[in-house]
């Protein structure tokens, strides 16, 4: 039992004042709203948030404009420099702002370490790239001079998903910040603490205004995406509210560029020569269950095993997925966490009772362990065999603690099943023969395939998806490029020896 003197929630949560960041200044909701915080860990109210106004987003996004001239001059050099300051504060803050994930998010604290760890390839990393950024010139025509260059768009919006809170909050608006551009974020509304604690590390290493942020529910969110000023913006999230903001800022009045990092209903495609206990652990890997409790957009919810090996397979996964440990987020033995929230685990549980009912069978798990902190949100991770491409749980994300094992043994019919999903942002292929492997990714109707790995992420590769998964890439110079408008300048040069003559006055 933890003594108030080892909770996290009163070390970094209790009598906090949270504020957001508007022109570099900490600010309450100017309505006085505010929405609650629950531990998903316990279901226990710990906190409040203010819900900002549509005032609120027009005040911040004033700032950002007001601020873009001064931090476009500073140039790469200059930018960089505040992004260094960056990286040093989330050094010093790394703790707290893990602790504030596991409370908020409910995912474990360990594993919220090594997401803030994450972080330094992208704080390096993209620097470094925009250095790298050049124009081109074009011999287009003879006497003239064709040449390239980039300008930031001016505003960026940025709304973040729930799953890697902090992560995302530091990452995610790096590029567009590094190109001269200025923004406004707002974290998901189911965990915005880690962002709020963020905007103190903002506020310091940034010149105010540049970052702004602003917290609330999905109207707060559509004030940002249909603001006339903001040109620029990027959302992760889900399928739905992907389309949503696509059509919403289409109905703004204002052409704005957007991308979007939504779901995916990932195929893990299983060979029969594989070692059977690294394809396990790669599977259980892949679902990111011992970091986000299978919320993941890139999770391979789909393992399509080979007949030969598949109850192999699916008998040594049972037997791995109950070695782990269930319980709060923020204590150092957890594996497992919490979901979200009790409607999202509400939403799960729909799904594993669907699989039930339309036969699929339920290997193990699929339940609220007897043992688990009471009130909070757990779910042992449930693992299926004899799914069907038919089944909810075979084409729809859940987004979730929720394994679907299919088994296989023609070639072509298996490539057909996992391409017949509407999403198509990851797929892993586990084999020992490249031939294959490489036969099979280019089969696969997917924007990112790992061949016997899973889930990492790395910086410069375009991450991004096929079909209703994505609309651009991340984390590469591709990404970069599309926070920069393209600018052709012409110009005349007219007769070289008139000019030389004039110059030499012959």
């Amino acid at each position: 039992m933890l003594t108030e003197a080892r909770d996290p929630v009163v070390t970094y949560v209790t009598g906090r004042d949270q504020k957001m960041l508007i022109d570099g200044k900490f600010v309450a909701s100017s309505t006085g709203n505010v929405m609650e915080v629950i531990d998903p860990s316990t279901g226990k109210q710990i906190a409040e948030l203010p819900c900002a106004s549509d005032k609120d987003v027009d005040a911040a996004v004033s700032a950002a404009e007001a601020a873009r001239p001064a931090w476009e001059a500073m140039g790469v050099d200059g930018r960089s420099k505040c992004f260094a300051k960056f990286a040093e504060l989330i050094d010093q803050n790394r703790e707290r702002l893990a602790m504030l994930d596991a409370i908020d998010c409910g995912n474990p604290i360990q594993a919220m370490r090594a997401d803030i760890d994450l972080c330094k390839p992208y704080l390096n990393g993209w620097p470094a790239l925009a250095k790298s950024l050049t124009g081109d010139v074009i011999p287009a025509s003879s006497g003239n001079l064709h040449y390239t260059a980039h300008r930031p768009y001016g505003v960026v919006g940025r709304i973040t998903a729930f799953n890697h809170p902090a992560m995302f909050a530091i990452t995610r608006p790096l590029p567009s910040l590094i190109t001269g551009n200025t923004l406004v974020m707002k974290p998901s509304e189911e965990t915005s603490l880690s962002t709020l604690a963020l905007a103190e590390l903002f506020s310091e290493a940034f010149p105010p205004g540049v970052v702004n942020i602003v917290t609330g529910k999905a109207d707060t969110g559509d004030a940002i995406v249909t603001h006339p000023k903001v040109k620029r913006l990027a959302f992760t999230g889900s399928v739905g509210t992907g389309l949503v903001i696509q059509r919403r800022a289409a109905e703004s009045g204002n052409v704005k560029h957007v991308s979007l990092e939504l779901g995916g209903k990932n195929a893990m495609v299983v060979f029969p020569d594989v070692d059977l206990d690294a394809a396990v652990e790669g599977a259980i890997f892949g679902m990111s269950l011992n970091v986000c409790q299978g919320q993941a957009c890139g999770s391979n919810s789909r393992v399509m095993v080979h007949s030969k090996i598949h109850d192999a397979f699916v008998s040594l996964m049972a037997e791995k997925l109950g070695k782990y440990r269930i319980g709060l987020a923020y204590d150092e033995q957890t594996d497992v966490g919490p979901l979200v929230s009790k409607a999202h685990w509400d939403r799960v549980m729909n799904y594993v009772e669907s699989a039930v009912d339309q036969g699929a069978i339920l290997v193990r798990g699929g339940h609220r362990p007897a043992n688990a902190p009471n009130g909070g949100n757990f779910l042992e991770p449930a693992l299926f065999a004899g799914v069907k491409p038919d089944m909810r749980i075979g084409r729809e994300e859940i987004f979730g603690p929720v394994v679907s094992v299919f088994e296989w043994n023609d070639y072509d019919q298996m490539i057909v099943q996992a391409n017949s999903v509407d999403l198509g942002l990851t797929a892993s292929i586990w084999t020992n023969d490249l031939s294959i492997a490489h036969k099979t990714a280019d089969a696969l109707d997917a924007g990112y395939v790992w061949v016997n790995d899973s889930t990492r992420h790395y910086f410069g590769t375009p991450f991004g998806g096929t079909k209703n998964s994505a609309l651009g890439r991340e984390e590469s110079k591709d990404e970069l490029l599309t926070y920069l408008e393209h600018k052709v300048v012409h110009t005349r040069l007219g007769d070289p020896k008139l000019a030389l003559d004039r110059v030499l006055g012959v």
